[in-house]
């Protein structure tokens, strides 16, 4: 998430590409076009780099990708209220130019990665947080955010004094509905009679719902005037406003994506996040170039989960990993769900 005040969606791609370059150096690989691949390509999704999350997080992947295979990487901001024809025309011309893989940061851009990719069959594709593009040459990189949501749902329960917790989504879609029911589940699991207040700031992303922190702080005053005393945001750039709303009130916030305790811009506001739900994009981004460069490209479902680390719960802050109360009963829940014991909800 970028600083709190910034609200708006910041950088336009243009049609010539205005992009993001990081480290320099190319691969052996061929391209698509026949010449030597660049490396990858990242089109970001509604917040885009500096949301100090999701975006950040495939970033992280990418420059590691561009330090171990010498690429010279590129990442593109998205426009504000673009529409599927715009993002056609960005992976388009980064499959053109020679990327790859090129790898569409977000569920929105499924429809734009399904038709690029027939059109690019030498060219692998990814897209993160979707899985119905089914192709030959698309990547679908999905997690099992609902696994974290619930460790999450055990903090908020164990850390909570007034017995009421908030759950903040972005937008009303059925990706947040899964952080939204298992934060519920692990809530309900671990205390009876919390009460979880839920609430989504827009019905659709171009409404601002994950790319305006103004929107994430009003939400959070509300439930802490409500009650609340821990509050976990699921909503990409909005969600900075939670956590600055916590810590005015000296409340808990709880991050999501990344550890956002360890966020730079979010250093001021640090000790009133107790943890984050994170789900590696970072590791996702990294593994399918490393595909590519290796010959032997992803393709199909590519989901994380608690058993194969890609989702978890960060430990950063010194106050939940010294809790021996929380730390036990998140890690008999984290068991418990690695061995079937607990199957979490999704909806």
């Amino acid at each position: 998430m970028r600083r709190v005040s910034r609200i708006a969606v910041a950088g336009v791609a243009t049609a010539a590409l205005a992009v993001t370059v990081s480290a320099c150096g190319s691969s052996s690989s061929e391209s698509a076009g026949g010449g030597k691949n660049l490396g990858l390509a990242l089109a970001y999704d509604v917040g885009g780099k500096g949301d100090q999350s999701f975006n950040d997080a495939a970033t992280a992947g990418m420059e590691k990708a561009d330090k171990e295979f010498g690429y010279k990487s590129t990442a593109v901001e998205p426009q504000d209220g673009e529409s599927d024809a715009d993002k056609v025309q960005r992976l388009e011309t980064l499959a053109k130019q020679g990327y790859n893989p090129v790898i569409g940061v977000g569920f929105a851009y499924a429809p734009a990665v399904k038709e690029v990719a027939a059109k690019y069959p030498k060219t692998t594709f990814g897209i993160v947080d979707d899985e119905t593009v089914k192709a030959n040459n698309v990547a679908d990189l999905v997690f099992h955010e609902e696994q974290a949501s619930y460790l999450a749902g055990v903090a908020a329960a164990k850390a909570t004094k007034s017995n009421v917790v908030g759950f903040i989504g972005g937008v009303d879609v059925p990706l947040i509905h899964k952080f939204e029911a298992g934060f519920k589940q692990g809530v309900q699991d671990t205390k009876k009679g919390v009460t979880v207040k839920s609430q989504y700031l827009t019905e659709t992303a171009s409404e601002g719902g994950f790319s305006s922190p103004d929107k994430g702080e009003n939400a959070a005053n509300g439930q802490i005037d409500a009650g609340a005393d821990v509050i976990y945001a699921a909503a990409g750039l909005s969600g900075q406003g939670v956590i600055k709303a916590a810590s005015t009130h000296k409340i808990w916030a709880i991050g999501v994506d990344s550890d956002q305790y360890k966020q730079a811009a979010l250093a001021k506001y640090k000790d009133a996040i107790l943890t984050s739900a994170m789900k590696d994009v970072a590791g996702a981004v990294y593994n399918l170039a490393k595909s590519v460069k290796d010959g032997t490209p992803q393709t199909g479902e590519v989901r994380a989960s608690l058993a194969t680390g890609g989702v978890s719960l960060s430990d950063s802050n010194p106050v939940f990993k010294n809790n021996a109360e929380i730390q036990d009963a998140v890690k008999k829940a984290e068991e418990a769900i690695k061995n079937g014991t607990i199957t979490v909800k999704t909806s």
